[in-house]
């Protein structure tokens, strides 16, 4: 049995409560975190090369060990919340982050730090899947993509953020500030977790603890009567294996996918397009700032997008997003020499690649039912930060070649122009399946007769709810 139909039905027909306003608050300020961490260590690397006295490229492996542990923590960790409950799991990830960032500034050598950062990238890399999971539980299904892409801002937020405090701070106290900055914040809302975070109602229910699902269900003011406790545990059965399962297969491997490419592209310019724009003539400053704009208009076109999404109940607006996203990414190699011209088309190329990015991690919440949401979303961060990876190794083997600045940006639109194609693909298959995956029934229209239905498809029922 699953309670997954039942509690999106009473969800789309009660009210937002502060309750489900203070999760998804919570889960939004852990992804401004991940965003500023992620950013912190290439914001400090010239300081620490400074004060250690070692060459610029001995920093390659330590920015991609964070990455490279991030796979591994969105892999097996998520896999764990599905198994143990997210709750453990996302106070274990906190824990692990926070305790690994106070470590960095303690360390003295690279290898000593490619170690600290292997541990804080494990720890961020599991926390990011499971406050999707959380976000998207605890959302109403007609609101849920909007809700957490709109959490999910708090990344390129907090990439904002590092850069304005580490602008701020490093000259007056020391590149250790970022870090210590980076791991009492979490420290502290550490116990806010402990209290205030609850479990998943579905892992709940499927374990047949029926006294937690009615108290949670009445702070939620849901009617317990729509939800159904399970007994057994069917959650601790999930493997990657169903992800592939009744019908599942052709949608995850686009959802794969899109998060690979898209994270290949975001990953490639905020490595390489600071670089390729002072070595075109722009100073420090300038080339640092597109980066920021790239970022803020990664958060515009995450409002524009979904809303775009959400009015005409579609993902297609995410793939289009993503094809005219290509042609402004290409538009930087044109523009990389003027300062001006670079934070315009910056600032557009965020909204449509960066903004869809936003969507597009909401997408793969909403495409599992809640017992696979958790392994779903960690495999598909997980195959995202492969990208991750792989997108600055691209980058450094293209100028490596002497690949022109107007080429190398055109081959990173193409990028984008993929991950378009991939979501149209998910698109096509939902529209079979089920057309209201994504976005439920409006309550107002649930009566609304056969006019309605031939437009907007049954319900796909969970079986068993």
């Amino acid at each position: 049995m699953s309670v997954t139909g039942g509690l999106d039905r009473a969800l789309d027909s009660a009210r937002m409560t502060a309750f489900q306003s203070t999760i998804i608050g919570l889960c939004a300020l852990m992804a401004m975190i991940d965003g500023m961490d992620t950013q912190a260590i290439g914001l400090v690397a010239p300081a620490i090369a400074s004060d250690w006295h070692v060459p610029a490229a001995a920093f390659g492996p330590v920015f991609g060990s964070s990455l490279l542990s991030g796979l591994i923590g969105a892999l097996m960790v998520r896999q764990a919340g599905d198994r143990l409950g997210r709750k453990p799991v996302l106070l274990f990830s906190i824990l692990v982050l926070a305790l690994g960032s106070l470590a960095t500034p303690l360390t003295h050598s690279v290898p000593g730090l490619l170690v600290v950062r292997l541990a804080t990238g494990f720890g961020l890399g599991g926390a990011l899947p499971i406050i999707i999971s959380i976000t998207s539980e605890f959302s109403p299904k007609r609101l849920r993509l909007n809700i957490v892409a709109l959490m999910y801002c708090g990344f390129p937020f907090g990439s904002v953020l590092g850069g304005v405090l580490a602008a701020e701070l490093i000259p007056r106290f020391g590149w250790g500030s970022i870090f210590y900055i980076g791991g009492v914040v979490p420290l502290v809302l550490l116990p806010a977790f402990a209290l205030i975070m609850p479990e998943s109602i579905s892992f709940l229910a499927a374990n047949g603890k029926r006294d937690e699902v009615e108290a949670l269900s009445k702070r939620l003011g849901l009617q317990v009567g729509d939800l159904t406790v399970a007994h057994g545990n069917p959650e601790g059965r999930q493997t990657v294996r169903r992800l592939f399962a009744e019908g599942r297969a052709i949608g995850t491997l686009f959802l794969w996918t899109t998060l690979f490419l898209s994270l290949l592209l975001t990953v490639f310019l905020v490595n390489w397009m600071p670089l390729v724009a002072h070595h075109a003539g722009l100073g420090i400053r300038s080339a640092v700032l597109g980066v920021a704009a790239l970022n803020l208009g990664g958060i515009v076109g995450c409002f524009f997008i979904g809303w775009i999404s959400r009015r005409f109940s579609s993902i297609v607006p995410i793939a289009v997003a993503y094809a005219l996203g290509g042609a402004a990414v290409a538009l930087i190699g044109i523009v990389v020499q003027s300062g001006q011209a670079l934070l315009a088309v910056a600032f557009v190329a965020g909204i449509l690649t960066v903004g869809s990015q936003m969507c597009a991690v909401a997408l793969s919440a909403s495409y599992y039912e809640s017992a696979l949401r958790s392994t779903g979303v960690g495999w598909a961060l997980g195959i995202g930060r492969l990208g991750a990876i792989v997108g600055p190794v691209i980058g450094g083997v293209l100028i490596a070649q002497h690949v022109p600045t107007p080429a190398l940006f055109m081959i990173a639109g193409a990028v984008s122009l993929g991950a378009g194609a991939a979501v149209f693909g998910i698109a096509r298959i939902a529209r079979r399946r089920n057309p209201t995956q994504f976005f439920a029934m409006p309550p107002n229209a649930r009566n609304a007769g056969p006019e309605f239905d031939r437009h907007a498809g049954p319900a796909r029922r969970i079986a068993g709810s």
